[in-house]
């Protein structure tokens, strides 16, 4: 490893960073992370802060989990790689395939198809969706329905469903066929409605309106996270997803779940579309299917969709797939990962640890004016979005929110921007000090601003 001095000379010099202008990047150097340890990272300098971000919504585990890092260390002695493509598999994929399936049999799911992250699922998803819709005699089903404000990853088909025009407009055009309903944001929506219920019913009608304008035999699938991460965790009412789910099911068209973060016990539940009591068709998983140890995900197949597949002609041949897909040494990390989720529990702690943060913001919001909403309460996903004035609810100045974010870190606590809002998803396995140690971090920010 070279010296401290040659990782400061050349920080951002020689590599683009994800979701940054290079320039700004170059100008402004990120914080170098040298070190991490249960829910702790450590800088170059040597300054250690609670990671509250949870890398990014990924690393449930914390970072000192050992069972998953002996794992992936004896997996790459074993077997460091082989194809996973028709012909040939592996035993941790064998094994992994059938946890993952385990896990999730409640949610309806029957098949798994290992991916190298989020932004591979979604895709997969999408692909699925449509040839399922083929296979079952109704090809012109190739259209898809999402929301606003969502985010499904960067490839081009989860960029197209996205709802934040930072993930799209330089790169259109993108994928033809793709259309967006408003989101489930109480607190700024088109309707200007206050009553999460009634917003809920607003945008389902939507919903009908364009499926008759665009036809349900040419629709494919509507895809929506269970709680909207990236864009600013967005909680929707407990009626919102059963309604989706019962307009795709009365016009034939999939619900695929986005649970990339809302998976593997982050809301309080395994997956997030369990905790609205929906089964989806299809489920587009990573995050914390490893923890972040290893770049592992997964798109989950229902009941449905994989009797079509399975009981088709050639036709269900799937053409589709990754050179990492069920990757021997990710394997291990998933079997390691979900053996540890499981014995932690780690779902059973997200919940009051969410509820803590959840009305700690709550109290927060009462004694600084610049809060304008706090959102989450489902889990460890939370959030707060920054406004100089109240009544018209106008945004913060981003100079003093990147402010008020680097006295957080300073402070001891690292939280994630997304735009002028605050966002939070810690390890599963944070302690209450540690939340009551976030909480004090983001109230010293927030008392500097």
């Amino acid at each position: 490893m070279k010296d401290d001095n040659f990782l400061r000379e050349n920080n951002a010099r020689h590599i683009w960073h994800p979701m940054g202008h290079p320039a700004d990047m170059q100008a402004n150097p990120p914080k170098i992370i040298t070190g991490a340890e249960g829910v702790k990272i450590k800088d170059i300098d040597g300054h250690a802060v609670i990671d509250a971000v949870g890398g990014l919504w990924c690393v449930n585990l914390g970072y000192s989990n050992d069972v998953v890092k002996d794992a992936i260390a004896k997996q790459l002695y074993d077997l460091p790689y082989y194809s996973a493509f028709a012909g040939s598999t592996n035993p941790t994929a064998i094994e992994a395939s059938y946890m993952v399936r385990e896990m999730f049999a409640e949610d309806g799911i029957a098949r798994v198809f290992f991916t190298s992250g989020g932004s591979d699922s979604v895709e997969t998803c999408l692909r699925l969706a449509r040839q399922y819709h083929r296979l079952r005699g109704e090809p012109t089903r190739t259209k898809f329905l999402s929301l606003k404000k969502g985010y499904h990853g960067t490839h081009f088909g989860g960029a197209s469903v996205n709802g934040n025009n930072r993930f799209r407009t330089a790169y259109e055009p993108l994928l033809a066929g793709c259309f967006h309903l408003p989101s489930p944001y109480t607190y700024r929506n088109p309707f200007n409605e206050t009553d999460p219920a009634q917003l809920a019913q607003n945008i389902a009608q939507m919903m009908e309106d364009e499926i008759q304008f665009q036809g349900a035999n040419t629709i494919a699938a509507f895809i929506m996270e269970p709680i909207q991460g990236a864009g600013g965790v967005i909680v929707p009412h407990e009626t919102f997803m059963p309604l989706m789910r019962e307009i795709c099911d009365r016009h034939g068209i999939l619900l695929i779940s986005d649970e990339v973060i809302t998976g593997f016990g982050r809301t309080g539940h395994w997956s997030g579309a369990r905790h609205w009591g929906v089964k989806p068709d299809l489920m587009s998983t990573a995050k914390g299917i490893t923890s972040g140890y290893f770049p592992v995900g997964a798109a989950l197949i229902g009941e449905k969709v994989a009797d079509v597949f399975e009981n088709s002609d050639a036709e269900g041949a799937i053409f589709h797939g990754y050179t990492y897909s069920a990757h021997p040494v990710g394997a291990a990390a998933v079997i390691a990962c979900l053996s540890e989720t499981q014995r932690l529990d780690t779902a059973a702690n997200a919940g009051p640890r969410g509820t803590q943060i959840f009305d700690g913001l709550k109290a927060l919001a009462e004694k600084h004016d610049i809060i304008g909403d706090v959102r989450g309460g489902h889990g460890l996903m939370s959030g707060i979005e920054l406004v100089s004035d109240k009544a018209t609810k106008a945004p913060l100045d981003m100079a003093v929110v990147k402010k008020i974010h680097e006295t957080i870190y300073q402070a001891g606590t690292m939280v994630r921007l997304v735009a002028h809002s605050i966002v939070m998803s810690p390890p599963l396995t944070i302690t209450e000090q540690e939340v009551a140690t976030v909480l004090a971090c983001i109230d010293q920010g927030l008392s500097a601003a």
